[in-house]
């Protein structure tokens, strides 16, 4: 489960470093600092169905079933096997927000 953690942490990483290179862009100045290259981030197909289904579980076990059920529709499916693998990563970052 860490493995996922790790993962979205990257990911963050990646997105916080994209957003300041263009807010220097926008802003036409050099940056002050070089901004660290982050560590690769994994891709959506290394985080697995199972990793997904024990979060929604796990949510489901806390009494958000009508949350994790509402989750699954907005990836026009019912249930987790119809969501597509792409859409992993998406769907599990939304879940630990619940």
């Amino acid at each position: 489960m860490s493995e996922v953690y790790l993962t979205l942490a990257d990911g963050f990483e990646k997105l916080a470093a994209g957003y300041r290179a263009l807010a220097v862009q926008g802003a036409g100045a050099q940056p002050k600092e070089e901004v660290p290259a982050a560590a690769p981030v994994k891709e959506s197909k290394d985080i697995g169905i199972e990793a997904v289904r024990a979060v929604l579980a796990e949510k489901s076990r806390d009494g958000k079933t009508r949350e994790v059920k509402a989750l699954l529709m907005k990836y026009d499916v019912g249930k987790l096997s119809g969501v597509k693998p792409e859409d992993y990563a998406a769907l599990l970052a939304e879940a630990e927000v619940l």
